[in-house]
């Protein structure tokens, strides 16, 4: 089993692909200076599958 945990934008957990990894960056780029600044990602894995939210609702899953 692998737990997840929360993390800030621009940080990169371990365990996760360079395509997840590379989307992650992709929607951190669309988000304002102020939205940077409080916001954090989730990180879950679901059937050794990385799964990452947003604070404000943006799911991204490996694979996908």
């Amino acid at each position: 089993m692998m737990l997840g945990g929360r993390f800030d934008i621009g940080a990169t957990p371990k365990g996760l692909s360079p395509d997840m990894v590379a989307k992650i960056r992709e929607v951190e780029a669309t988000l304002s200076d102020e939205q940077k600044d409080h916001a954090r990602w989730t990180l879950t894995w679901v059937e050794g599958r990385a799964t990452v939210t947003l604070d404000n609702g943006v799911t991204l899953r490996e694979g996908d």
